[in-house]
């Protein structure tokens, strides 16, 4: 059930200055409440009197006092202009195909209300007031899949919670249940609000739903690179390999890639004082490693370093007033093109880029530890009796098909445009389409992972069983233990096993896994 911000939950005070990625996932997922701060408000005022001051001159002025788009040549008299607003809500507010989720709705939201307080959009502060209004109240308009082209912003999702704002539309309330956007301000005791001059166009004119998963990808993902290096760390180890490969000086000082370095740390980190690492030389002997677990720092420091990037997109993103026209510090109130989502589109693209291939690697580590040809001898897919037992050979499937979907996931969206608005919008970003698939490959990834969790601890154990002299890693014992305590079965008979990779999944979506694991070796990159 969602519910209200309660009033002892943290509060987001947003005036003139940047907001931080932190704030928007308070908002988003924490429930946080927002208030507008002091500063902002006396900007948006002094912003608006010059609004209203340009409305009252007899020339046109784009956004004030004539249309949109392509329509953008008709000057709209002054008993109109209300009308205008109203009309370019509702018109832009068709948006199909099922409901976005919650936390993306409440981020959009959230990052309108910023750009809003930061008094470039001219709108009058009653506006935002009512806007954090609304997110305090746990209202959540319904936001549809399908209807933003990135470009002029996310224009039709921003319109579907603009329409709520005025007080028609459909949302849900603090019970989760959808009802008429009026009924469910009512009831919160909220003012609809009619929208002024340029108010309809300033709510609707930002990349935020696009940006505000962009953040929310970048949180997600930061726990599964530091995931993967854990799980390949254990592969490692339940297949006896080196952890020579991980030496700080075979990093750093030789090839440069932050990213890199960090997850090779990790590893070294959490097979710290492993008895069953280097004995690639004794029954099998093998001068290396397979790539799958020698390179598992390399591929997975690509991606971190792709993070980083992304991550500094985002804060330059999170700094700016996305709007169209907009008025200057000077008073000037002038159009541009910065609603184009292009350099957020390209990073949510490049993170699925780096999600899918983390992924494909993880997959080959599971199957190698399932294949009794090269797991160094382990049991055939890990099965108690091979031929009567299957152990976990269709969890390999499983975790396949994530990362084939992933692959499909990872063309990029930002590559395409389609012209619109009569050849008016004629190169559009296409950044909610790469957000959108973005969130479905991360939450593939989590699964893939506690696929290789799975098999991982499981291959740990059944050395432990052998009766072998030697133990893990006290860090990668806590990650089984965790998995065990967490609802992972061990090795054993065959058992119905989707529950297993469930509670896997979930144990590594929660986080419950890295801290786990941080209990012996300590913070992990």
């Amino acid at each position: 059930m969602h519910s209200a911000a309660a009033p002892h939950a943290p509060l987001v005070q947003v005036g003139k200055a940047d907001v931080s990625a932190e704030d928007v996932l308070a908002v988003a997922r924490g429930n946080a409440r927002v208030e507008i701060g002091p500063d902002a408000l006396a900007e948006m005022a002094a912003a608006r009197a010059r609004i209203d001051a340009l409305a009252a001159e007899p020339r046109p002025v784009y956004g004030v006092s004539t249309g949109f788009g392509a329509l953008a040549v008709r000057h709209i008299s002054p008993e109109l202009r209300a009308q205008l607003q109203r009309s370019l809500v509702r018109s832009h507010a068709a948006g199909m195909g099922p409901a976005v989720e919650r936390e993306v709705v409440r981020a959009l939201m959230f990052l309108r209300m910023k750009t809003l307080a930061s008094g470039r959009t001219g709108v009058r502060p009653l506006v935002a007031e009512t806007m954090a209004a609304i997110l305090n109240a746990g209202i959540t308009p319904v936001v549809r899949e399908f209807g933003s082209l990135g470009c002029s912003g996310d224009l039709a999702p921003l319109s579907h919670c603009a329409l709520v704002l005025m007080g028609e539309g459909v949302a849900t309330g603090p019970d989760g249940v959808e009802k008429p956007g009026g009924e469910l301000l009512a009831a919160a005791g909220i003012e609809p609000v009619e929208l002024l001059e340029k108010e309809g166009l300033a709510l609707i004119n930002g990349t935020d739903g696009m940006l505000g998963m962009l953040v929310m990808a970048i949180a997600d993902l930061r726990r599964l690179f530091t995931t993967a290096d854990i799980t390949a760390a254990m592969t490692l180890e339940a297949l006896l390999g080196s952890d020579k490969v991980l030496a700080p000086e075979l990093h750093a000082p030789i090839r440069p890639h932050p990213g890199q370095a960090l997850s090779a740390a990790n590893m070294l980190a959490v097979l710290k004082d492993s008895g069953l690492t280097g004995h690639h030389q004794d029954d099998a002997p093998r001068v290396q490693d397979a790539y799958s677990i020698r390179c598992a720092p390399q591929v997975a420091g690509a991606g971190r370093d792709t993070l980083a990037h992304a991550q500094l997109v985002a804060s330059r993103e999170l700094a700016a007033s996305v709007d169209n026209p907009v008025v200057l510090p000077d008073g000037r109130v002038e159009s541009n093109g910065n609603f184009h989502g292009a350099p957020v589109a390209y990073v949510l693209d490049f993170l699925a880029i780096a999600a899918a291939d983390l992924g494909s690697i993880s997959e080959r580590r599971t199957d190698r530890l399932l294949d009794k040809a090269r797991s160094h001898g382990l049991p055939a897919f890990l099965a108690d009796d091979p031929g009567v037992d299957s152990g976990l050979m269709i969890a390999q499937y499983t975790q396949a098909a994530l990362v084939s979907e992933n692959k499909r996931l990872a063309v990029p969206a930002s590559v395409d445009s389609i012209p619109s608005s009569a050849m008016q919008e004629d190169h559009v970003s296409m950044g909610w389409s790469a957000a959108r698939k973005l969130r479905q490959a991360v939450e593939n990834l989590g699964r893939i992972l506690a696929v290789e969790l799975t098999a991982a601890a499981r291959a740990l154990e059944i050395r432990q069983q052998a009766g072998a002299d030697v133990a893990p890693a006290p860090a990668t014992a806590a990650a089984l233990a965790a998995a065990r305590a967490a609802g992972v079965g061990g090795a054993g008979r065959d058992r119905f096993l989707s529950p297993d990779l469930e509670a896997a999944a979930a144990l590594v979506a929660s986080g419950e896994l890295v801290r786990a694991v941080e209990q012996v070796t300590g913070p992990l990159a």
